[in-house]
């Protein structure tokens, strides 16, 4: 087993990686008062994050280590945390990721962060969410970050694209980027290939991969199963469990809609889809209405249906984004009255509505401007809300509408403001 160990904490030393939009500092500084968690999508770079860490602090003089305990050669080990603990000591900082695939590890965090406070700082990954929603024996006890793939302005980064764009020809290479950050998504290792059957083949594998993986496992459920589930909600910009139901039976697959509302809620515990909710104060709405639902990464949708429907990854990777910059007390939710107008993104902060987001690939149709102007207009009048933005291919400047300070902005301007 240590010898094992012993492997895993060479690799991470050896590994060269470019670097991600996470304060690393910030992490470590959270490790000395709470157990930090890394959340996210299968292969967005939390393994990397965590080697990184490692690399960091061992440069500065302290102690730590990485393990990976989804190695198949340990993972079934009852007694693997512990054998960790025993070859890496009491004190330093340990860096294990996927912690959910060793058993008992809840149990395992708890004790040892109370019994050897001071001395043991622990910061721990996991593809799935459940990391982040404690048991009763984690709560108050643990900080959690959560991981996504690229950003616009990482995914620039890597691809060694500046991003300013103070001249015209900036502006087209910034556009020419995002239409390839749009189609095949933000994945590092994808975003690093130059080769788009590549690029396909490779997002295929991950998309198998979490739906075997982790929604399959996490909802005992059969892989074709799921993977028939990822695709009809691929398909569907709004999710609901009766429609999915006779998508299901059109199809002669036998499901009950409880075993639908379950993958529905592991499939976002895997960071696989999302989906958002419509804006009302009371439940009953917010679990009859249809969820928009949004991929975990882009570039599932061409990989996964052969469509490059722009208007639809624009809102996707919108939503993604808005996803990095919420804070820990805001939700981001669709709204719609009873006339049928919608806005895209509301962001609620408790009661208090902070943002309202409109997403159109092109307004050039006086019809369409048109309708996204009343759907902002409208809600922003019921919540008393002052302006909007509406994120689009290519119009900048301000609209004041019924009193509304509307900003018309191009999706790549908006994707790198800070």
């Amino acid at each position: 087993m240590n010898s094992i160990f012993e492997e895993w904490n060479a690799y991470a030393l050896k590994k060269t990686l470019l670097p991600r939009a996470l304060g690393l500092d910030h992490v470590i500084s959270d490790a000395d008062l709470k157990i930090v968690t890394i959340t996210g999508i299968r292969r967005s770079g939390k393994s990397s994050v965590l080697i990184l860490l490692q690399q960091q602090l061992l440069r500065a003089g302290q102690r730590a280590a990485y393990l990976n305990l989804e190695d198949s050669r340990i993972k079934d080990s009852p007694s693997v945390l512990d054998d960790a603990l025993k070859w890496f000591g009491d004190s330093g900082i340990l860096l294990l990721d996927e912690i959910t695939a060793a058993r008992d590890w809840e149990g395992w965090l708890a004790r040892n962060h109370e019994m050897l406070k001071g001395r043991l700082r622990l910061i721990v990954s996991s593809s799935r969410a459940t990391l982040s929603i404690p048991s009763k024996p984690l709560r108050g006890r643990m900080l959690a970050h959560e991981f996504y793939p690229l950003s616009f302005s990482e995914f620039l980064a890597f691809k060694g694209i500046d991003a300013q764009s103070s001249t015209t020809a900036g502006a087209g290479r910034l556009e020419k980027a995002l239409q390839e950050y749009l189609v095949y998504g933000g994945f590092p290792e994808v975003s690093l290939m130059s080769d788009k059957t590549d690029k396909v083949r490779m997002l295929a594998s991950y998309f198998r991969d979490i739906v075997g993986l982790d929604v399959a496992d996490m909802a005992s459920a059969g892989v074709a199963t799921v993977e028939l589930f990822g695709k009809y909600v691929i398909d569907a910009p709004h999710f609901s469990a009766s429609k999915c139901l006779k998508f299901f039976q059109t199809v002669g697959h036998k499901i009950g809609k409880a075993s639908l509302l379950s993958l529905e809620k592991c499939s976002q515990d895997a960071f696989l889809f999302f989906f958002v909710p419509i804006f009302s104060h009371t439940i009953k709405d917010r679990t009859q209405y249809p969820r928009k639902a949004y991929m975990g990464d882009t570039g599932f949708l061409y990989t996964m249906s052969g469509r490059t429907d722009m208007g639809r990854l624009f809102e996707n990777a919108v939503y993604l984004e808005l996803r990095r910059r919420l804070l820990p007390q805001q939700d981001i939710h669709y709204w719609k009255n009873q006339d049928g107008i919608e806005a895209d993104f509301v962001i609620r902060e408790g009661l208090r509505v902070r943002e309202i987001i409109q997403v159109c690939y092109s307004i050039e149709e006086q019809k369409t401007k048109l309708r996204e102007i009343r759907g902002l207009v409208a809600c922003a009048k019921e919540f008393g809300v002052k302006s909007g933005s509406i994120i689009t291919r290519d119009v900048d400047r301000h609209e004041t509408i019924s009193d509304v300070k509307i900003r018309f902005i191009p999706l790549w301007k908006w994707l790198l403001e800070r």
